[in-house]
């Protein structure tokens, strides 16, 4: 391939990469705004100024669209780096005690819900009424959800161990229903306790029940961040 071949595909790939962040944006806007039923391809084609062909190209249908809005608000506005791999992640692998692994759990469980809860809350209030294409989706995610905190309970389990009485598949249903968004909804807007007072409180319950109630001096959770 001559350089100018390859200049003109990194330019393509480019303005491709541009367009789709358009669109994303015009998207996240426009589910949050009207909800996932009433949004449109094309009322977002109209938002993004491209072509309803353009979002079939560049993401793909409604549903993928969605899903796709979705992982880029968790994400946030990290560099491209995978969860696992990113500080946060890695404090808490590496954090020498239980009760300090799930604060540090605790706290990531925190941003990633300060970043999409709005859009799961209308999702999931949505998906009551029987939609198919939204139904799919919050099955989706919750079983990505029940994923992580399996791996959550199976390395508290190994590396600390659990307190009398709870297994590893009790912990991970634990953790699967503390961090429930329909329960930060009801706590953090319904209830207007706060992020931080939510972060503690979760923290306080996640521990206690997985590790038991705390005897000496009090795990400080550390303090939510975006990296």
């Amino acid at each position: 391939m001559t350089s100018k071949r390859r200049y003109a595909t990194g330019l393509r790939a480019q303005h491709t990469a541009v367009t789709r962040e358009r669109i994303l944006e015009a998207a996240r806007h426009t589910f949050l705004e009207h909800g996932y039923l009433g949004a449109t391809i094309s009322g977002i084609a109209e938002h993004a100024e491209v072509s309803v062909q353009t979002i079939y190209n560049v993401v793909g249908n409604k549903a993928a669209l969605f899903k796709t809005v979705y992982d880029v608000m968790l994400a946030g506005d990290d560099e491209p780096v995978p969860m696992a791999q990113r500080p946060m992640f890695q404090a808490m692998i590496n954090a020498p005690s239980g009760r300090e692994c799930l604060a540090h759990y605790t706290a990531i469980s925190r941003v990633l819900a300060e970043r999409a809860l709005p859009l799961v809350s209308m999702a999931l209030a949505q998906a009551a009424t029987g939609d198919a294409e939204l139904r799919e989706f919050t099955d989706t995610i919750e079983n990505e959800r029940a994923v992580g905190t399996a791996n959550t309970a199976r390395h508290i389990a190994q590396r600390f161990g659990l307190r009398d009485g709870v297994d590893v598949e009790e912990a991970a249903d634990t953790l699967w229903a503390l961090t429930a968004p329909e329960l930060a909804d009801r706590l953090v807007n319904r209830r207007g306790w706060g992020w931080d007072r939510y972060q503690s409180w979760l923290h306080t319950a996640a521990a206690d029940a997985l590790l038991g109630p705390e005897t000496s001096s009090r795990t400080v959770a550390p303090e939510a961040t975006d990296d």
